[in-house]
């Protein structure tokens, strides 16, 4: 059952950056150039997501345990180290440069886009690297 919870819940992640446009990296890097041909759009994607977030985040704190699964994944640490900073820096950079980050990405990749599927395939082989050098 909780595979089919992720699934439905991949989907539903995909149409919604779909919808949103979040899959359209000319409209993210709008978004992201304030002092240039600005677009607030996004801003309420993050609004509804932020939202979306905080809802469970109750939801979390009020139950024991979701409703199907044995225990919620939460992260055990709080503490910002190294290897979150130097994570959170590749991503914001990459992002700003390209329009992309992974969820967006992944969905976009059913457009056939060369640059999409180029830019997927980097990810996953920078994924493969980052599990062979440790940061920390």
């Amino acid at each position: 059952m909780s595979l089919f919870i992720a699934f439905i819940s991949g989907i539903l992640l995909a149409i919604g950056i779909t919808v949103s446009g979040m899959i359209d990296p000319a409209k993210v890097l709008s978004f992201l150039d304030l002092s240039g041909n600005w677009d607030p759009s996004l801003a309420l994607v993050m609004v509804g997501a932020l939202s979306v977030y905080v809802s469970g985040f109750a939801i979390i704190k009020r139950n024991k345990a979701p409703l199907f699964a044995s225990d919620f994944h939460v992260p055990a640490t709080k503490k910002i180290d190294r290897p979150l900073l130097i994570g959170a820096l590749i991503f914001g950079i990459g992002w700003g440069l390209i329009g992309y980050c992974p969820g967006p990405a992944i969905a976009a990749l059913s457009t056939g886009s060369i640059g999409t599927i180029g830019f997927v395939a980097t990810m996953i082989i920078g994924w493969f690297i980052a599990r062979k050098v440790p940061l920390a």
